[in-house]
């Protein structure tokens, strides 16, 4: 026999005899469900009882494990364990007529979707897991009963006892005597509200329900969240670490050099809304998004929109780990307050705290947990500000029971995207299509860049239903103007350009080469590298980075780039370093020269900002080479080295030659992208518009549709992917180490971060082997700590 104080909602972890109590998960989730409610606020799309449905979603989310048989199955009971086979979510629907007797029906019918849908898709079936319907829809009274199995009486009449109690201390019942529930009135309860919910979501909805649907998804987000947090036992941030702290020190820090805020900063400062931030590279931008953050985080917060969360989005898996590092350690002073979010947080985690000279497997092991520990806390919301790519944020359009609590998340939120690329309509449209979803969730968004072209203004003020405002340096600044722009007919690998390239090594410079891919930064760095370690004597005088290396020896690149080229440095040094377009971001440091391929004019301005950074310097020669246009394959047309649709490149470069030689700056670069995006019929950017609108309608269409709120999307997720084509192998010299790894801390997940640090990214299109025993991609190739990958002869 079972009574509350015996009823169990975990099986024991770690150390334990015994799991959680039932009543103190149901308590903590409830708890857990008053933060998530506080922090996101009034919802603009949502009934204004959302949070109370919330709150009694969360209480009653677990209570169908009263039943005996899942008791069974925890260890809970003097019985071996056995698996029960039944879904406990679906039988803690029968607590609700008893406890919440004076609700309506209708939202009794909201909370019962909150509580049925935490775990398992509802309609549907097409996934890993079976849908409930397919479960249990077509169940007569009886044998729906019949599934449920034993369920003793007291243990039911003594957690109703429990949760009436609970309800009336949190304001979701009315006072009085507790209420009679007997086990026979629960399943028959169950059997009515499961029947009302197929009848409410078994089909479509018509398209004016459309916001129902999206309300019941972003309940189950709410659920899922509350009951995650629970879980976890994980603490979440409730002080906001941007603070009007911040301006005041940003505001000292210039005064101490002799200046004060630009006068697009305080724009930025006071302007509530949509804004576009623009201005050339090394012109505070960054301070100028955090500042526009902080003004209508206050701003939102007065209004009822709860606490909002920040996400810093940007292109490369690089930039963000720079940008992390800036906010924490510079910008907001706010260790640990910064989440990673990003597919390789935990890697990022795990080489911040791991040692050079860490010695022994203990050592390890206890940086991976504490890493570990610091990605979950990320996946739980944790943090107020989050560094990501545009890509993680996507994924909540997934729904469902995995990714529903990402667009609830997303609500009432502020986004900065930083270096908004535009010469890419596919991805730019699907990213428009979750603007305008963000907006009408009332988050309010910035786009900052040093290169905007009125065509990518345009469409997203299109994508968005309210104004947003231009924010500029005044009319009359003057640029400063620090490059000098130069084109050669020679491809950046070409003998010629080899020469000129080794004589700026020769001079002393520090030299910065971009190529358009990988093969070629390998062969470029061969070329050049023992010349510049011949010339400075220093192993580090040589460096390349690209995509494609382990992940821990990426980590340690990013340290040895940072070291020797940041900007600021009181002691420049000479070198090169040779790069793909994963320099072109938000990485802080300072070349005297660049040589790169041609590419798309947005990224050619990136790649030039990484030069001359801070305007101390005369205008230093930025040098384009003659793009070599090669077939892809599997697609129609030529492309930049294989990389880049050659129409932009094309474009891009026929415009440089004109203007080789002259000293440029990023407004010069404004008016040769408003040429290349020309909306000229027959022009190819009148061909970018109608890729972009399709590409945008497409994602909307196939995921921020809700007339099937909850319809297994899991089979989705490989289109998803798919979209961003790319994946992780690691090397078959490397499987005896991985398969090592894994096994570390008894095969649980610190063991498994331990070894993804040998993961490569990959495209999507290599072939790999796949190794059933350890669920990863193998690949034969060429690879070392310093080249990184080289061919690969799967």
């Amino acid at each position: 026999m079972h009574d509350r104080h015996s009823l169990r909602a975990k099986s024991p972890r770690g150390q334990r005899a015994t799991g959680e109590l039932l009543t103190d998960h149901s308590l903590t989730t409830l708890h857990r469900a008053n933060t998530v409610a506080a922090r996101i606020g009034r919802l603009p799309i949502a009934h204004h009882r959302f949070a109370l449905w919330l709150r009694a979603a969360a209480l009653l989310h677990d209570t169908g494990k009263v039943a005996y048989g899942l008791q069974r199955q925890i260890g809970n009971t003097p019985e071996p364990a056995e698996i029960w086979g039944e879904r406990h979510e679906v039988l803690s629907l029968g607590f609700l007529p008893t406890i919440l007797a004076k609700l309506p029906r209708e939202e009794l019918l909201w909370i019962a979707t909150g509580i049925v849908t935490h775990h398992r898709p509802l309609t549907g079936g097409e996934g890993r897991h079976r849908a409930l319907l397919a479960l249990y829809g077509r169940d007569s009274a009886e044998d729906f009963a019949r599934k449920f199995g034993r369920i003793d009486a007291n243990a039911v009449q003594d957690l109703t006892n429990w949760l009436h109690t609970t309800a009336v201390t949190a304001g979701l019942a009315s006072p009085g005597p507790p209420p009679t529930l007997t086990a026979e009135r629960l399943l028959k309860d169950t059997h009515t509200l499961f029947g009302e919910l197929m009848d409410r979501w078994e089909w479509p909805l018509d398209s004016e329900e459309d916001a129902d649907g999206l309300t019941a998804i972003l309940l189950q987000g709410g659920v899922t969240m509350a009951d995650r947090m629970a879980s976890a036992h994980t603490p979440v941030h409730r002080d906001h670490p941007l603070t009007p702290a911040y301006r005041q020190r940003l505001e000292e820090r210039l005064r101490t050099h002799g200046h004060g805020l630009r006068p697009q900063q305080t724009e930025a400062a006071h302007t509530t809304g949509h804004v576009f931030i623009r201005a050339w590279t090394g012109s505070g931008k960054t301070e100028a998004a955090l500042l526009w953050a902080l003004h209508n985080l206050h701003d939102m917060a007065a209004a009822g929109q709860g606490t909002p969360r920040v996400f810093y989005l940007l292109p490369y898996l690089a930039a963000i780990n720079a940008m992390v590092r800036r906010l924490e350690e510079g910008e907001l002073q706010a260790t640990g307050q910064v989440g990673v979010s990003h597919s390789h947080a935990a890697s990022y985690y795990l080489s911040r705290a791991l040692n050079d000279d860490c010695a022994s497997d203990a050592e390890s092991l206890a940086a991976a947990r504490k890493s570990l520990a610091q990605e979950n806390a990320t996946r739980l919301f944790r943090e107020l500000i989050r560094v990501g790519t545009p890509y993680q944020p996507l994924r909540g359009a997934l729904a469902g029971p995995a990714h529903s609590s990402a667009l609830l998340d997303a609500a009432n939120s502020l986004f900065i995207l930083d270096e908004l690329h535009a010469y890419d309509p596919r991805r730019l449209g699907m990213i428009l299509a979750m603007m305008s979803f963000w907006e009408h969730l009332g988050g309010r968004i910035a786009i900052v860049s040093a290169t905007l072209p009125d065509a990518l203004q345009e469409a997203i003020q299109t994508a968005l239903a309210q104004h947003v405002q231009l924010i500029q340096p005044p009319k009359d600044t003057v640029f400063p103007r620090r490059h000098r722009q130069l084109t050669r007919d020679n491809v950046l690998g070409s003998d010629a350009a080899i020469t000129e390239m080794s004589g700026r090594i020769e001079a002393g410079e520090a030299l910065l080469v971009v190529a358009n891919n990988r093969p070629n930064a390998r062969a470029l760095y061969r070329k050049l590298g023992g010349i510049a370690r011949r010339v400075h004597r220093e192993r580090d005088a040589a460096i390349m980075l690209h995509s494609r290396y382990r992940r821990d020896h990426r980590a340690a690149i990013e340290d040895r780039i940072r070291a020797r080229y940041r900007n600021g440095h009181p002691d420049r040094k000479g070198g090169v370093l040779v790069a793909t377009q994963t320099v072109e971001v938000s990485l802080d440091v300072d070349f005297d020269t660049i040589h790169t391929a041609c590419a798309p004019m947005d990224a050619l301005c990136q790649r030039f900002g990484r030069v001359n950074r801070s305007g101390a310097r005369p205008p230093a020669d930025v040098i384009v080479h003659a793009p070599k246009y090669l077939p892809r394959h599997g697609e129609p047309g030529l492309f930049a080295d294989g990389v880049y649709p050659k129409e932009p490149v094309a474009l891009a470069w026929q415009i440089l030659r004109q203007h080789s030689g002259e000293v440029i700056d990023e407004a010069m670069i404004g008016t040769w992208l408003n040429q290349i995006y020309s909306n000229i019929p027959g022009s190819w950017g009148n061909a970018w518009r109608d890729e972009l609108n399709q590409s945008k309608d497409q994602f909307t269409h196939a995921f921020l549709t809700w007339s099937e709120p909850f319809r297994d999307r899991s089979t989705l997720k490989n289109d998803f992917d798919a979209m961003f084509d790319g994946k992780e192998a690691i090397l078959a010299a490397d499987r005896p180490e991985y398969e090592y790894r894994l096994t570390i801390d008894d095969g649980r997940r610190p063991g498994r971060l331990l070894a993804e640090d040998l993961l490569i990214p990959i495209a999507g299109n290599n072939r790999t082997t796949w190794d059933e025993q350890l669920e990863v991609d193998i690949i034969e190739a060429e690879y070392d700590e310093e080249n990184g990958l080289g061919a690969i002869r799967n």
